[in-house]
């Protein structure tokens, strides 16, 4: 089973500490979804809410389609996940708790041809996380050369 990833979210992963993950589905039109077939979207500034028991993503940057004939949607408009009533509402317990935020970490393709979107749920790191895990990337990177050297 493997899927073609569009485009993830590394930003994420440096701000945040994502302590669990959830694959929702993605309300798009067709021109949409020709463009992520394209590789064109931008999760940076993503983030989702819940809104009367459903979610909604903002701020993800899918650009306009080149050949689209109908007219264009705008490209960071706000789309709907798909995701089970007992998801949601686990998702709103969560979120309510103090410092938790959803943020999209990818979005792919699985082999039926659907897009996925995995939203993360996560706390932000403090400025001294965000030093102590260069830290250890840093040490990481250094003994794995050792060992090639070797």
């Amino acid at each position: 089973m493997s899927k073609k990833i569009v485009c993830t979210n590394k930003k994420a992963y440096h701000d945040y500490s994502i302590e669990a993950t959830i694959e929702a589905g993605v309300v798009l039109t067709g021109p949409e979804v020709k463009s992520l077939r394209g590789g064109r979207a931008n999760l940076r500034d993503g983030y989702a809410s819940i809104d009367r028991d459903e979610v909604w993503l903002h701020n993800v940057h899918i650009s306009p389609y080149s050949h689209a004939t109908n007219i264009q949607a705008d490209p960071l408009r706000t789309r709907k996940l798909l995701l089970n009533r007992r998801e949601i509402k686990k998702l709103t317990g969560k979120v309510k708790e103090k410092g938790f935020a959803l943020i999209p970490t990818k979005i792919y393709f699985i082999p039926s041809g659907k897009i996925k979107i995995e939203i993360g749920l996560a706390r932000g790191k403090k400025m001294y996380d965000k030093r102590a895990d260069l830290k250890k990337k840093q040490s990481d990177r250094e003994v794995e050369r050792e060992y090639k050297i070797r």
